[in-house]
This record gives C-alpha cells, sequence and structure tokens, in this order.
C-alpha cells in the first residue's frame, strides 16, 4: 500500500462486504431446506442398489454442511475464506466459473461422478449458503447449473519506481590489428583492420554443484600436447610492425619461418626481428637467411638449451590425420587450433607484395583454422610433432581481405627442412629442376615436354621434345603447375619413375633430379 492513499470505499449492498455479519448458524433438516429452496429429495433407489453404510452420506449427496459456510472450513464472518483481510479493505475472492460436463452418449457409464462442489458466496439475508434464485440446489443434484456471485478485484495502487542503478562501466575495446595480403599469411599494416573486444567479468560469489573439476590431463590429449609444445612456439614482429610466427628446431636457437615473414612488406630480408616467447619475453633474431622460391626461412636466438620441436616425416601423412596449428593469427599470439590433413600434394602458387608469382610448392592442405599472423608456424600431427610450415590460404574475399575459410597450406616439413639445412650451412638453398621447357597445359591430357635442355636429368633419361608427362613418381600430372611443384617438392639427386606418351604409344623412364646451375 502506499501512504496517503484512501482504500477503496466498501459497498454496503455487496454480500461480500466485510461490514455484512451472518445469521449466527442453527441446525436445519432436510425437510426445511427443501421448503426454502423448492427441492425435494430424490426418491429412493432401486434394490438392487446397494445402501450406503451407516453414518455414511448417501449417494450423491455431500455431507451437509454447517449452515452459512463452505464445507471444508468455516472461515471468519464477513470475509472470504481464504484469508482474512486488514478492516477497512475488501475481500478478495478470485474469479469462479460454472462447469456443465457434456451429455454422455446413450447407454454409457457415469465415469464422472459427483460433481465437484464449488464455493457459492454467502448470503447475507438467509443461513442457506447456496444461491435463493438457482432452479435446484447444485450441492445435491450434479445436473443443475450452478449460480456463482463473482466481483471485480479491486485495483491496487500503482507501485512506487524502483531506484535507478548507476551504469556499468563497459569493459574497454582490445586489440584493433591489421589484416595483411590474400596468399601471404603475414598480419601487418596492410589491409582491413579487425576489432577485438575483449570481455572481462568479477569472479561470481554462487556456489557450485556437483563434483570436483578434472584438471590434471594426460599428456596425449591436445591439451597435454599444447602445453608441451607451446614454449617452442614463437611470434615474430615485423619491421613494419606486423607479425608472423616461427617455432624453434634446435636447441641452439635455429628458429624456423616464412621467407615473406622476414620481408615483411618490404622486398628484402630484415637483419635481425624480435621474436616473442609464450611466457611474455622478448628476444632479438638474427635472420640467418632465407629461400622466397621455396618460402622458407631460418633465425637464431641467442643462448642454448632451448626447446626444440620434434620433427616429423611429411612423405608419412595420410588425409584425415588430425593435425594442430599453432601461431599468431592476427597477432594473437599461442593460439592453437584443430582440424584434419584435407589434401597432400596440392599445388600453390604464391605471390609477393608486388603480385608476382614467388613460390610453388606441393603443399598439406587442411582445414584447421588459419589466418594471417599464422604464417611460419608449426602444422604438427596430434602428437605435436611438425609435419609443415603454414604459409598460405585460400580465400573467395578481395585482395587485402582475406580470412580462413577452412583451406590452409603448409609447406612438408620435409622440403622446410631440407632448405633449413642449405641455408644455415651455405646462406642459400638449392632447387630441383626436371630439365625441360613446358609447353602449353591441355588439362586431363597431361603436361607437354615442349624443349629438353641438353645435358638435363630429362635429357639423360632419354625423353624428347614434345613428350607428354602423364605420372610422376607415381602422381598423375595434368598441368605445369602440378609438375613444378611436385618436382621442388623433392632433393636433387632423388631418383623418380616417369611416365610419358610419345606418338601415341606409352613409354616409362627413370630419371635422377639435378639441382638448378643457378
Amino acid at each position: 500500500m502506499t501512504s496517503g492513499t484512501q482504500p477503496p470505499q466498501a459497498d454496503p449492498g455487496n454480500p461480500q462486504h466485510p461490514e455484512a455479519a451472518p445469521q449466527a448458524p442453527r441446525e436445519q433438516g432436510a425437510h426445511e431446506a427443501a421448503q426454502q429452496t423448492g427441492y425435494e429429495p430424490a426418491p429412493p433407489e432401486p434394490a438392487s442398489y446397494e445402501a450406503p453404510q451407516p453414518g455414511s452420506p448417501p449417494p450423491y449427496e455431500a455431507t451437509a454442511p454447517q449452515a452459512g459456510y463452505p464445507q471444508h472450513e468455516a472461515p471468519q464472518p464477513g470475509y472470504a475464506q481464504n484469508e482474512a483481510p486488514q478492516p477497512g479493505y475488501p475481500s478478495y475472492e478470485p474469479q469462479r466459473a460454472s462447469r456443465q460436463d457434456p451429455a454422455a452418449p446413450p447407454g454409457a457409464p457415469d465415469m464422472a461422478g459427483p460433481a465437484q462442489p464449488a464455493h457459492a458466496p454467502q448470503q447475507t439475508d438467509q443461513a442457506a449458503w447456496w444461491h435463493p434464485a438457482a432452479a435446484s440446489d447444485p450441492w445435491r443434484d450434479p445436473g443443475s447449473q450452478a449460480v456463482i456471485e463473482t466481483r471485480a478485484v479491486p485495483h491496487a495502487p500503482a507501485p512506487e519506481p524502483l531506484p535507478v542503478r548507476a551504469p556499468r562501466a563497459r569493459p574497454a575495446l582490445g586489440l584493433v590489428i591489421a589484416v595483411s595480403a590474400v596468399t601471404a599469411l603475414i598480419a601487418g599494416t596492410l589491409g582491413a583492420a579487425v576489432g577485438i573486444w575483449a570481455t572481462r567479468s568479477g569472479p561470481g560469489n554462487g556456489s557450485f554443484l556437483g563434483a570436483e573439476p578434472q584438471t590434471d590431463r594426460d599428456v596425449s590429449s591436445v591439451a597435454g600436447v599444447v602445453e608441451q609444445i607451446m614454449p617452442s612456439v614463437v611470434t615474430v614482429l615485423t619491421a613494419d610492425g606486423g607479425n608472423g610466427s616461427g617455432f624453434i628446431v634446435s636447441d641452439d636457437g635455429y628458429v624456423m619461418t616464412n621467407h615473406h615473414v622476414v620481408v615483411g612488406g618490404g622486398s628484402e630480408p630484415a637483419e635481425s626481428l624480435q621474436v616473442l616467447f609464450s611466457d611474455g619475453n622478448v628476444t632479438t633474431a638474427e635472420v640467418i637467411g632465407s629461400d622466397p622460391d621455396s618460402d622458407v626461412a631460418v633465425l637464431r636466438i641467442e643462448g642454448a638449451e632451448h626447446p626444440a620441436m620434434v620433427l616429423a616425416d611429411s612423405d608419412k601423412v595420410a588425409v584425415g590425420d588430425p593435425v594442430l596449428a599453432v601461431g599468431a593469427p592476427l597477432g594473437l599470439s599461442s593460439t592453437v587450433t584443430e582440424g584434419i590433413i584435407s589434401a597432400i600434394d596440392r599445388p600453390v602458387l604464391t605471390e609477393n607484395n608486388n603480385g608476382e608469382v614467388e613460390s610453388v610448392m606441393a603443399a598439406i592442405q587442411t582445414d584447421a583454422a588459419i589466418n594471417p599472423g599464422n604464417s611460419g608456424g608449426p602444422l604438427t600431427d596430434i602428437a605435436g610433432q611438425v609435419i609443415g610450415i603454414n604459409t598460405a590460404i585460400a580465400s573467395t574475399a578481395a585482395e587485402g581481405e582475406a580470412g580462413n575459410i577452412g583451406i590452409g597450406f603448409a609447406i612438408p616439413i620435409n622440403q622446410a627442412k631440407r632448405i633449413a639445412d642449405e641455408i644455415i650451412a651455405t646462406g642459400s638453398a638449392s632447387h630441383t629442376v626436371l630439365g625441360a621447357e613446358l609447353g602449353e597445359s591441355e588439362l586431363g591430357v597431361g603436361v607437354t615436354l615442349s624443349e629438353i635442355v641438353e645435358g638435363s636429368p630429362a635429357d639423360d633419361a632419354g625423353l624428347q621434345d614434345g613428350d607428354v608427362l602423364t605420372s610422376f613418381n607415381g602422381n598423375m600430372v595434368a598441368e605445369n603447375t602440378e609438375l613444378i611443384a611436385l618436382i621442388r617438392k623433392l632433393a636433387p639427386g632423388t631418383v623418380v619413375t616417369v611416365v610419358y606418351e610419345r606418338n601415341g604409344e606409352e613409354h616409362t623412364a627413370q630419371v635422377t633430379l639435378e639441382a638448378a646451375s643457378d
């Protein structure tokens, strides 16, 4: 109630008014009740009907209530039976609707039983508590219509408004990071900005039900593997303010990454770069060398006893194997995503900052989420052994707006390790060649060897101008890029079997690949 508000005025003409006093209760016989209501008791049941036990109410007849009150409980005089209101306020009685049972089909047994009594409003001018104008007594005749008097619920005063709370401070906007070019997965200052909203909240004060959570994870689980390899993964901070990723491959501090990471937004590799470890420490790494044709680069950090990652045999991977991609997509260091190997030996071209084709690779394709900033980070098997270097993604977006669509590519680690070893040993890397100029590719026909270089591996194997190569080292080839990628994947000195067509006839030859002379 609201202070200063007068209660609703009482209605003396209402039988439920709190000032109305009921008649004093008295004993009333059935015959007298019949005289008041005009209802005579029903004749006795046939002889086949079993008479009730002495003292029990007759069939289809409720126990006679006390005069003036409903039978279940006697309320205080003048109030509705549920609860007595405070003096001066009207009683509250909910609306009640009468019920009429539908007519049963002929011959159907009576399953409903006697009608349940509904409480009628109290009358003030007589002791009877049913409506005096009713055609018959609904409490003794289940087939009669009940007449229920109701009254509207009084309108309560409007509640007082709640006090206005002071607005809570919104969490600050976090990290706005730049996205790089379409195929080069280095997060830099080029491209569209991506906003990341950091949401923070205080600790809860409520209790939690259930068993204690299990936090001890098996070392073979994904969480256990990530815990082991994360100290070996670094974020490479580029000179133009962007970032890539890398991973330690030796305890004396060698780090593998991509060539386009050490180049950043320029055309030449930097001499040194900053690297960020998973524990937050930052140190300077020297750029040992890089190879644009394979997109592999090597850094070195000072110190010894660094946690090196295990390098797996990428020739043993299969489509469907589970993998993990680790790195710093969009500058978010120590990010892990999981997927599978979607394809192997996928021919992929990457471009430099000028839009020119720079590298060709027979890549491992994965659906693990890879984004700009993942470049140079490891793609591992489920045991945490490196099977590739995350390098590129496919995209349907416009240039500068690339993002993960579930198609990412990694340089096989066997190829990357060979290139890195050569860079560490000599400062540069060799490139494997077949020794033939390639002609126009006809889809589904193979690759035409338009001109064989004299003294080359192809010439030594007996291949001639115009031969159409249809298989290389057990892989069917249908386009030039596919053949180039498969050749560059292998080391110089590797012996491969090729299948070719000449004058409509199929032939086979053994070719020993060599390094390019330049």
